[in-house]
């Protein structure tokens, strides 16, 4: 991947958000549509982004049970996403019907552990072990289950990389260096991110809420 930059377009008007992605197009690689747009533009939303010509990764964790899944992955053939997300959390079956389902040009990647959440968050839903111990064990589940790769923060993509060389590995989360963190806990720069073997830099806010998303795509780019 010659751009491996995907521009996270959560943003609440079509409009305003094709014409973002036509704005920095010659500085990303792809789109990345999750559950804000497609709950707010569906079908309909995806093919007008997806008429810019750049390919699209529809984060729409899925999670359920497995026929449910496979049914919901048959469901989007038509839009012909180049990435789309599932929960590892839905575990082995789930994961499997959902790679199955999927059409043969759609990378299947599993969500480990959500960016927004550190180590006391993991703990308060019951499990144990550190943030890095339980994107592992889900990434080895993932990889078991015959998906293409995972989801995870940069702080866990190097670690991932090393056990799963040929795996397809997507960070989000990113911030360039001194960027405001936000809500995200585990945040590296999308150099980091890159250098340790993330296939993948979904990039949202420090562009889209730039005051010049152009100047800042192309900052971003340059550093990679």
């Amino acid at each position: 991947m010659s751009n491996p930059i995907y521009l996270a377009l959560d943003l609440p008007q079509l409009r305003e958000a094709k014409e973002m992605a036509a704005k920095v197009k010659a500085h990303i690689g792809g789109v990345k549509l999750g559950l804000e747009f497609f709950c707010a533009h569906g079908a309909h939303g995806v093919h007008m982004v997806s008429s810019l010509g750049l390919p699209v990764f529809l984060d729409l964790k899925l999670y359920d049970i497995p026929n449910t899944v496979a049914r919901a992955m048959q469901a989007i053939h038509v839009l012909e996403p180049a990435i789309v997300t599932v929960h590892a959390s839905g575990g082995r079956a789930m994961m499997e019907d959902a790679k199955a389902a999927a059409g043969g040009n759609t990378k299947v990647i599993a969500v480990t552990m959500l960016t927004s959440m550190d180590d006391r968050d993991l703990a308060r839903t019951g499990v144990e072990g550190s943030a890095h111990e339980q994107v592992m064990r889900l990434a080895d589940l993932a990889r078991e289950a015959g998906l293409d790769g995972i989801v995870c923060s940069g702080k866990e993509v190097k670690g991932v990389h090393e056990r799963w060389k040929e795996g397809f590995h997507v960070v989000p989360g990113l911030r360039p260096a001194g960027g405001d963190a936000g809500d995200q806990k585990r945040v590296v720069t999308p150099r980091k991110a890159r250098d340790d073997g993330a296939s993948v830099l979904v990039i949202g806010r420090p562009i889209t809420r730039a005051e010049d998303p152009l100047a800042a795509a192309r900052a971003i780019e340059a550093t990679l």
